[in-house]
Formats: C-alpha cells, structure tokens, sequence
C-alpha cells in the first residue's frame, strides 16, 4: 500500500496563482472579443430594408383620375414646380400629368417643356409662369378649346389640333391672342418693369407661317401677325385703351429666341411620343384569342379535327389503329 505525498505547500501556491492568472486571462480576452464573434452561432436578427419614398408629387383633382389629365411634362430643366388647387407647391419630373387649372412655374436658369393631348407644346424660359385656363380637346370633337394665362416670363408654343379644330387663346393682363395653328413667342415682363409684352410669330419646324390675332380684353380686334419673325408690342394708347404696336425684334433678341425655339423643338418632338403612349394607353383593349376561345366559324363543343400524323384520314367510328375489320 502506497501513501500519497501531498505536494510542496510552494508548488500549491504556485499552481493557484497560475490558475488565478489564466482565469483573468479569459476574462479579458472574452471582454475584447466583439460580440458578434461570440454570438455567431446564434441566428442574426431579419434585416429590414427602410421603406421607399418617392418623390413628392402632386395629386390629381378632387373628383378626376389620371384619364382627365390634358397634357404630361416632356422635359424639365433645373427646377420647375406645380401649385394644384390650394396645395403647396411641389417639384414637377418629366412624365408628370397636368390637369386644367394647375399653375406652371420655372426657377432661376430653368426650363420646362408641357405637351397637351391636341400635341400642342409650351416651352417656359427662366422664371415664368402660366396657368391652364381651359383645356378641352376630343378627336373630332366640334368643341375643342384652350387658354392658357402667361403671367409672366416667356414662354413659347407650337400650337396643334385644338388651335386647327377649335378655339385655342393665350392671355395676359391686358390683352387675349388667338392662335391659327403656328409657333410663337410670348414675353411678359415682371410688373414695374419699363419693357412692354411682345408677341411674336415665328415659323413652324418645316417652314409653314401660321397667323397670330391680338384682341383687347374687350374683345376688340387690335391686329394679326401673318408673317414669320414679326412682332407686335402692347402698349397703352390714347385713352388708357391698349394698341398693338408693330416690334421689329433686335439681332440679339432674334439670336435668343432661336435657342428658345430650338427648346421648345426638342420638347415637342419628346412630347409628342409620350402623347401617343398615353392615347394607346387610353384605348380600349382589343379581346384577343385565349386558347380555349372557340374560332368564329367552329360549332359549339367540337373540336377541329386533324387527322392522324400520317396524313390518312380516319372517318368516324374507326379506331386509331386503322379501319374496322
């Protein structure tokens, strides 16, 4: 029988102390080691992606859908804004839909391009605004008609259908202008300033001159562009009665309103395909053929009748193997 030594009393200490020691180790060790190290084994919490928020953009009318909208913006350049109704203003994006009564606005160094349903296309310059009056306009319809109020800033158009099929007017503070189908220039200036409005008729992309009628509010006939590059300014005359006055248009403004028109050219042609999406987007859809649709001319419950692959023609009672024997 063997009698167990117990060991030194230094060794015992010693071999606490180091137990001791690895002990505070690990405890350290475990403090610094990231969490996530630790924890892998533990399944990891679902991420959830944040929730997307478009754009702010204008509602529609109380009452309308997108159906009753009369244009769409083709092209927008720097900051532009919508006010509809008693709404706030919000920033206007390319394919947004315009509807009557909604005010158009370009910022500093802007530009926006609007075609309307008729094709009829407005280019806005820097720091202009128009309000669409009216807007009516069906093909073939015998009552299309537009107005459009130029407030202030300039703003270009090529008139369409509406212009060639009914009654298409722009107005401003003192004065309406009845459009016969063709491109003009409409500037206002900003109230105090010295400049009077101009209206000018410039002609369309493939050379055709249309004609520009100016009347008072009063609705009397003051005068008519009919040829391409004239102008006429609105100024007050005798008796506080407004006059058209003929404007021939400096070098320098010409050579402005050529990059404006080029604009509004650009916006037109971009206008223009949108407008055609949105009328085959209002079509009615044509019924197509589903698979099991009858043919028109095919008997109710009956099936065409092939014949077998190998071109023999089976009469009826016959097996699929072959004639009867």
């Amino acid at each position: 029988m063997s009698l167990r030594v117990p060991p030194p009393i230094q060794a015992v200490v010693k071999r606490r102390e180091f137990i001791t020691l690895l002990s505070a180790t690990l405890a350290g060790w475990r403090a610094l080691w990231p969490a996530a190290a630790r924890g892998q084994d533990r399944p990891s919490p679902p991420y959830f992606a944040p929730a997307y928020q478009p754009p702010q953009t204008a509602a529609a009318p109380a009452g309308a859908s997108a159906d009753a909208s009369v244009g769409q913006v083709a092209t927008v350049q720097g900051s532009a804004t919508l006010i509809r109704g008693s709404a706030a203003a919000v920033a206007l994006q390319v394919a947004d839909a315009i509807f009557k009564n909604d005010t158009l606005q370009t910022g500093a160094d802007s530009a926006l391009g609007v075609t309307f349903d008729d094709e009829t296309t407005f280019s806005l310059s820097a720091d202009t605004r128009i309000v669409i009056n009216e807007f009516v306009y069906q093909d073939g319809g015998s009552g299309n008609a537009a107005t459009f109020n130029v407030a202030v800033g300039t703003a270009a158009f090529v008139a369409s259908l509406v212009a060639k099929t009914g009654d298409m007017k722009i107005t401003t503070a003192d004065a309406a202008i009845g459009i016969r189908g063709t491109t003009g220039v409409v500037e206002v200036p900003a109230a105090g300033g010295a400049a009077a409005p101009t209206v000018k008729l410039y002609p369309d992309a493939d050379g055709h001159v249309g004609q520009i009628d100016v009347f008072d509010r009063q609705g009397n006939r003051l005068g008519a562009l009919t040829q391409g590059a004239s102008a006429f300014q609105l100024r007050a005359g005798p008796g506080g009665r407004m006059t058209a006055v003929p404007y021939r248009i400096p070098p320098q403004e010409a050579a402005r309103d050529r990059g404006v028109l080029q604009r509004l050219n650009a916006s037109h042609t971009l206008g223009r395909r949108m407008i055609e999406q949105r009328r085959q987007q209002r079509r009615p859809n044509r019924p197509q053929r589903g698979p099991n649709r009858q043919r028109p001319n095919q008997r109710p419950g009956r099936q065409n009748f092939r014949g077998p692959p190998d071109g023999r023609q089976r009469g009826f009672g016959q097996p699929p193997g072959g004639r009867n024997r």
